[in-house]
Parts: structure tokens; C-alpha cells; sequence
């Protein structure tokens, strides 16, 4: 077929290219393009090529596939015009009138050579363009027949074929009829061409079919074609020879009777070729018939399953290699052969029962039997159905037996697994549901009846919802879908807000355990209910008691710590966080003791551990820390008789800083025993670090035997400065550095405390903002906290002071500075 439609376009496009060589002829005033023997031989006419050049095109556009829209377009207009031109000059030779299209496109100076009217293409050439526009537009056409555009096909190439015997045979009266002009010799060329490109235009159908297909009678079809056009031409050659040399007729005789031998040649040719196709056919269905019982065969016997197919009297017809090995017959045994003769009675007599059953009811019937077979008993599926002829009435019946032992005892062992799951469901402590992924429940134990108050079959089919209080369902709803929605659900314990229904409408709480299972398709959810009344009875009793000890906890800390006092003239704010570890009790403190009209000593520390026993020192320090301080000796004093007292104690550590602020410079000195640094903010907003000499914790002289003094330092404050004093707990993280953190504390203290810094409404709410800015989240601070921020007003506004009953103390502190 790639063959044919190649051909054909290369037929059509030849024809084409004989039209271009015409009419280019014409356009160059060439005589040899126009006519092969120029002055003798009769021209191509420009209507002639045009038409050519456009059937041409038009018929290679249909042999081409696939063929588009548009093509198809093209296709049938070309196919038009070269129709029309043919037609209408057919108009002109009938009526012997027109519209003048002879000379439309060049003037014919050909005139005296042929006869007729000038430009006028011959009346034959004039009927094969007509026709093949005609084949053209049926060829483009599929829901027509394919014989529609063949035959005119076929008349196209019998007009050109016609010219060309003409002109092998010398016989004039075949190159023109009567006085009208001749078909050239190039156009009868490419009238064949062009009829025979549209013959073969559509190669699977029709004539050409019958010609081109791959049989015995394609070619059959094809060898007597090729002689019925080559036998007649050389018959006739052959006669004209005899004719030449006197031995014969005349040349009209002769070619008439050679175009006679043609036409009953292709008549014989297509008689012969439907009767062969007939032939063939016929043994084509043969062949596939056999192949198809061949392809049966193969197919039943790599079936795993026993196949088999009887006449209506019990004769094996068929039988597959598995149906031998179950048996141990060969099949030349079994075929032919009755139930009985190849069967136990008891399996011959059962096959007999089950197959008329199954003819009786008309339809497929199946069941699972077991037999003993000689390797021993096996279970079947066995299915047995009807095969019936094209009336519907059945003529035989095939079996199908498939071996289900295995399946048969992974049944058994299923059941077995599943009863035990049941044992072992009903024997679970706890009630337990199975649910789907809707949360309607498939299954439920005993159990759930003493919990609920249902019995187990009574909640199976319905939702888990109903085992909840109606307040209280969406919240487990949402809890459930959640729990489904995880990509890998891991079992999980759920105590926290869940609640049961019972049948009496009370209200429990329970904790849940659940699970997923994916079963197949479904995936199951597994929940084990538990009652814990008792639980939460004793969370109580053990949560009022923690509260009691908490209070208590709060009072000792704070009897231990005791409220500083508030100074008029020196406007302050503090926080204190207990560690969550052991809530209420710490070993941090700070106080504040007035010495003097103009000096007020700040204190603050930190008892390394946490718990009572850190309290318990703390209180002790801070005492010993506001005696030593209200004698009015200098900061190292202090931090010295304080580091005697805390080695009198066992493994104790403390850090301590201790300042005195004197109101009137304004200058404060301070000692620190390995506490952290102050911070000072000028009355501006920028915070600056008052550092102190480098001193050891107190507590740590006497461990390691050598005495190391205190120093202590001065500084000078710009008025309206704020202090900040605060312990470890503030600024120390697991990995953060501890300098950083106390850069942050110092850009908060920037930010909080610009305005009115000696407003203690101020101070109270800087303080505020550093604890939610350095401890963001204080339910989980494992470290106790203290801050305190103090603020140094101008001296007019400290004028307002403790009166000169506090000078005794102030002289002292004098005497001792003059002292040093």
C-alpha cells in the first residue's frame, strides 16, 4: 500500500509537470515545449497544460496521507477548475457557441498545422479532463465509494492509452477525430499518468484493492493486468508489421481490434480477481480458525487451573495439560472418552449431576468441591458454563477447576486467627472499640458494658460520638481527625478533657489509648477506655497540697526576704521570680537601708543552690548584711565581715554586691563579691556598666586557704541617674553568651526609661518590660530571678530626706573614710 500511494503521487505530480512543460511552452514561445514534433505533430494548448497542472497537483494533494482540512480545500478546487475547462470546452464542441476561453490566455499561431479553431484543445482531451476532475473529487471524498473515482480513472487512462496507439500505429484517425484538433503527445502522456494516479489514488479499496492487495489474488490480478496492457500492444505491432509488408488488412482493422483485445482482457482480469478474492478469503477464515483453536489449545494449557470441554453427552473434547497431571491420562486417552471412562464413579457420577444442573438452569454455576486425587485430596473452585451456537442453544460445556487448597486452608487459618483475636479482645481489662476511619464502631468487648453501661452489641454500628457527653463531642471529634490526619499515626495516651457516657447519664473521665491499623483498604482505629475517677480524686488531693505548700513556701520566702522600705527620696522597683523547680523559695535577695540624711546602701546577692535550704541562708545573710551595713563601715568592710559569716556555714557560695549611694556628690561606691556588674542609665537613656574590681564569691577565702581583700570602687553619676542590680537568673541561658544578654538588658533599660525616670510608676514598668523581654516565657525558668532598679534624684529633691537623727551612723562612715 506505501508502494501504491507513492506511486500515485509521483504519477500525478509527473502529469502536473507535463502541464508546467506546456505551458511554458507557451509562455517562451518555445515550439518543441509545446508540441514534441513542432510543425507536424499537434501542441499543447494553454487551457490544455493549465488544466493538467491543476489535476495534477489536485491529485497528488488526495493520494497523500493524512490529508487535512485545508489540503482538502485545495484539493477539490483545483479538482474544479481543471473540470471546468474541460467542460466547458465540451460546451463549445456541442453547441457551436461558447464563452470564448480558447484564446483566453495566449494567441495560437498553431492553426495551419491542425485543423479545427484555434487555441481548442482536442474534443477527447477535453472529455479526460472533465472526467479527471471528476476522479479527483470523488477521490477526496471517503463516504463515497471508491469505484467513483476509479472508473473515471480508468477512462482517463484509456483516452490517453488511445492517443498513444495512434501514434505507435501510425493511424491518424485515433491522434484526432474528424477535423477537429489532435491530442499532443505529451498531453495523451500525462492523461495516463494522471488516470492512472487517480486509480490507485485509494489502494485498500474498491478496483484497486482487488489489484493491490498482498494475496494470491493481488497477484494474480496484477500479472494479468500488466499482459492485458503489454499483450494487445505487441500483438498489434506485430499484425501492423504482417499489414506493412503486404501480408495483411488495413491499419484501422488492426487497431481497432487490438483496443477490442484490451477491453476484454480487463474485463477477464477483474472477473477473475473477485472470484480468486473469494478463494482467498475463504481460506483466510480457514486459517484463522485453525489458528484460533491452535491459540485455545495454548491458552488452556498454560492455564494454571483444570480445563476441559464436553459434548452434551459427557465426551471430552478438549482437555488441557493440567487436566492430565490431576487424572495421570494423556489427553489421547481422555479425548473422545465419558466421564466414567476417565473418572472415579463417585467424581463421574457428581460431574454428571453438576452438568446437567447447570444446562437445566442455562446459566454459569459455581462451587468449591473436594476431591481425592491421586496425589491426594485437593480442593476446587469449579465453574461450569454453557457453549452455545449462534441460534443460542447450548452444544457443549466447559469446565474450569481451579485449585484453591492453599487459599482453603489460609481461610481456615484466618478463622483460627480470628477467634483467638476475639479471645483475646474479650479478655483485655479495659474496654476497648474498634472503629473505622468514620468513627463508627465495628467491634466491641464485654468490657465496654460494665464501663458505658451498653452492651457490646448494642454500640457495634454505631458512632463513637454517642459514648461521649453532647457538650463534649466536638472536642473529641476534633481530636480524633487530627490524630487520623498525621501522615504516620504513632499510638498515643489521651487524658486530658476526655470524657464518658454512661447509660445512666452520668459523666466520667477517662483516658484514651489509641491506635491506627490499616486493614486492606480501611484503616481501623483501636481505643482503650479507661475509667480514671480515683486518678483525678488523687491529682487533686495532690494538687491542693502542692498549693498548700506552695503558700507556705511564698510566706517563708517573703518573711525571709522582707519588703525593703520605701524612701521618698529614692523612688524604686524590684521582681522577684521563684525558680519552678522548687516554687516560692530561693536564695536570692536585695534590701535597701537608709544610712544617713545623704546615704542610702543598696545590697543584693545570691546563695548558689535553690530550695529551703538556700532560703534559709539567704534570710540568715540578709540580717547579717543589714547589721553590718547599718554601722556605716565602707562596702569592703562589709563584703568582709559578710565572707566570715558565710565560711562559718557549710559549702555555702554566694555572690554579693553591695553599694552606697551618697546624694549629695552624687557618687556611689560599691564592692562586689564575684556578682554580676550595675548597670547605670544617665538621665539621657544611655546605659553604661559600673565596673568593680575583680573580687572572688563569698565563702571562697576559706576553701582555698589564702585571704583575698575586697576592693571596692567609686563612681560618679550624672543626676537623675537609675541604677539596675539584678542576680544570674536574669541573663543566664543554656547556650547564650551571658555578655549579650546583658547588652540587651541595657538597650531595654535605654528604651524603657527615657522621660521621667525618678517616677516610680516609670520604674515599675521598665522592670516589667525586662522581665518579658529577657524571660519570655517564666513557666518554664528553672533559676531564680531578682531585679531591682533605683533611681538617684537631683539633690534639691533628695533635701527632702531622713532628718539629722540618722548622723551617728554618717559620722562613722566619715571617720572610717578619713581613717583610710
Amino acid at each position: 500500500m506505501a508502494a501504491a500511494h507513492a506511486v500515485a503521487q509521483g504519477a500525478a505530480l509527473t502529469a502536473a509537470l507535463f502541464g508546467a512543460v506546456g505551458l511554458s511552452g507557451w509562455i517562451l514561445g518555445n515550439g518543441v515545449l509545446k508540441s514534441v514534433v513542432p510543425g507536424v505533430a499537434a501542441s499543447m494548448k494553454p487551457n490544455t497544460a493549465v488544466a493538467l497542472l491543476l489535476l495534477g497537483l489536485s491529485v497528488f494533494m488526495v493520494a497523500r496521507r493524512p490529508v487535512t482540512l485545508r489540503a482538502i480545500a485545495v484539493t477539490r478546487t483545483a479538482a474544479v477548475l481543471g473540470a471546468l475547462v474541460g467542460g466547458l470546452v465540451l460546451v463549445e464542441y456541442t453547441t457551436g457557441a461558447g464563452p470564448g476561453i480558447d484564446e483566453f490566455l495566449f494567441k495560437d499561431d498553431t492553426a495551419g498545422v491542425a485543423t479545427g479553431v484555434p487555441g481548442r484543445m482536442a474534443p477527447d482531451t477535453a472529455v479526460a479532463l472533465t472526467l479527471g476532475g471528476v476522479a479527483s473529487l470523488c477521490a477526496s471524498t471517503p463516504r463515497l465509494p471508491a469505484w467513483t473515482s476509479q472508473i473515471p480513472g480508468l477512462a482517463v487512462l484509456g483516452l490517453g492509452l488511445l492517443r498513444l496507439y495512434g501514434f505507435a500505429y501510425a493511424v491518424p484517425e485515433l491522434e484526432r477525430f474528424g477535423h477537429h484538433t489532435g491530442m499532443a503527445l505529451h498531453t495523451a502522456l500525462a492523461l495516463v499518468l494522471l488516470g492512472l494516479a487517480a486509480f490507485v489514488s485509494r489502494p485498500e479499496e474498491g478496483a484497486a484493492g482487488l489489484l493491490l492487495n498482498a494475496g494470491t489474488t493481488g497477484a494474480l490480478g496484477r500479472r494479468l493486468f500488466a499482459a492485458t496492457l503489454m499483450a494487445p500492444l505487441l500483438l498489434g505491432w506485430g499484425v501492423l508489421a504482417g499489414q506493412d509488408a503486404g501480408l495483411y488488412g488495413t491499419r484501422l482493422g488492426s487497431a481497432l481490434l487490438v483496443c477490442g483485445h484490451v477491453v476484454v482482457f480487463s474485463v477477464v482480469i477483474f472477473a477473475a480477481l473477485v472470484v480468486g478474492r473469494r478463494l482467498e478469503m475463504a481460506h483466510a477464515r480457514a486459517q484463522v480458525q485453525v489458528r484460533q483453536n491452535e491459540l485455545l489449545q495454548a491458552f488452556m494449557d498454560h492455564t494454571p487451573a483444570v480445563m476441559f470441554i464436553k459434548d452434551l453427552d459427557g465426551r471430552f473434547l478438549a482437555v488441557n495439560t493440567r487436566f492430565e497431571e490431576s487424572t495421570g491420562l494423556s489427553r489421547e486417552q481422555v479425548l473422545g472418552s465419558r466421564e466414567r471412562d476417565v473418572l472415579t464413579p463417585d467424581m463421574a457420577h457428581r460431574a454428571r449431576l453438576a452438568d446437567l444442573d447447570m444446562l437445566a438452569r442455562g446459566t454459569p454455576t459455581q462451587r468449591e468441591e473436594s476431591f481425592d486425587l491421586p496425589g491426594g485430596p485437593r480442593d476446587f473452585l469449579t465453574t461450569l458454563f454453557p457453549l452455545n451456537d449462534p441460534c443460542g442453544s447450548p452444544y457443549a460445556v466447559a469446565g474450569v477447576l481451579a485449585d484453591i487448597t492453599e487459599r482453603v486452608a489460609a481461610q481456615r487459618e484466618t478463622q483460627w486467627a480470628n477467634r483467638r483475636f476475639l479471645a483475646l479482645l474479650e479478655s483485655a481489662p479495659d474496654a476497648t472499640l474498634i472503629t473505622d476511619g468514620d468513627g463508627t464502631i465495628v467491634m466491641a468487648n464485654a468490657q465496654v458494658e460494665s464501663l458505658f453501661g451498653h452492651a457490646s452489641a448494642a454500640v457495634v454500628g454505631a458512632a463513637i460520638e454517642d459514648l461521649v457527653p453532647g457538650p463534649r463531642r466536638p472536642l473529641h471529634s476534633a481530636l480524633l481527625r487530627r490524630y487520623l490526619q498525621r501522615a504516620d499515626p504513632k499510638p498515643a495516651v489521651l487524658d486530658r478533657g476526655l470524657h464518658g457516657l454512661h447509660s445512666d447519664g452520668s459523666v466520667f473521665p477517662v483516658e484514651v489509648s489509641v491506635s491506627t491499623f490499616q486493614a486492606e483498604q480501611d484503616t481501623l482505629v483501636f481505643l482503650t477506655v479507661r475509667d480514671i475517677t480515683e486518678r483525678r480524686q488523687a491529682e487533686a488531693e495532690r494538687a491542693e497540697r502542692y498549693e498548700q505548700q506552695r503558700r507556705i513556701a511564698n510566706t517563708l520566702q517573703h518573711s525571709l526576704m522582707a519588703e525593703p522600705p520605701r524612701l521618698p527620696h529614692l523612688p524604686s522597683a524590684h521582681r522577684y521570680l521563684a525558680s519552678v523547680q522548687h516554687p516560692g523559695l530561693g536564695g536570692d535577695w536585695f534590701d535597701i537601708i537608709p544610712l544617713d540624711r545623704n546615704h542610702t546602701g543598696i545590697v543584693i546577692g545570691d546563695v548558689m543552690g535553690r530550695g529551703l535550704d538556700a532560703a534559709a541562708v539567704m534570710g540568715q545573710l540578709r540580717a547579717a548584711a543589714h547589721a553590718l551595713a547599718r554601722t556605716g563601715i565602707p562596702p569592703c568592710q562589709v563584703m568582709t565581715g559578710l565572707d566570715a559569716f558565710v565560711s562559718d556555714l557549710a559549702d555555702q557560695l554566694v555572690t554579693c554586691c553591695y553599694l552606697v549611694i551618697d546624694h549629695d556628690a552624687p557618687e556611689v561606691t560599691l564592692c562586689s563579691a564575684g556578682h554580676l556588674p550595675v548597670v547605670a542609665v544617665a538621665p539621657r537613656g544611655s546605659a553604661h556598666l559600673l565596673r568593680a574590681p575583680i573580687s572572688v564569691p563569698l565563702g571562697v577565702n576559706d576553701s582555698c586557704g589564702v585571704a583575698l581583700p575586697f576592693q571596692e570602687t567609686t563612681h560618679r553619676l550624672p543626676l537623675g541617674s537609675t541604677l539596675a542590680l539584678f542576680t544570674d537568673g536574669l541573663v543566664e541561658r543554656p547556650g547564650t553568651d551571658i555578655d549579650a544578654q546583658i547588652d540587651v538588658l541595657a538597650r531595654t533599660l535605654e528604651i524603657a526609661l527615657k522621660g521621667a525616670p525618678t517616677d516610680p510608676q516609670i520604674l515599675d514598668e521598665a522592670t516589667a518590660r525586662l522581665i518579658g523581654t529577657l524571660i519570655p516565657d517564666p513557666a518554664t525558668h528553672d533559676d531564680d530571678v531578682t531585679l531591682l532598679l533605683i533611681a538617684v534624684p537631683e539633690p534639691e529633691e533628695a533635701a527632702a530626706g531622713p532628718t539629722a537623727r540618722n548622723s551617728g551612723p554618717r559620722a562613722r562612715l566619715i571617720a572610717a573614710r578619713r581613717a583610710r
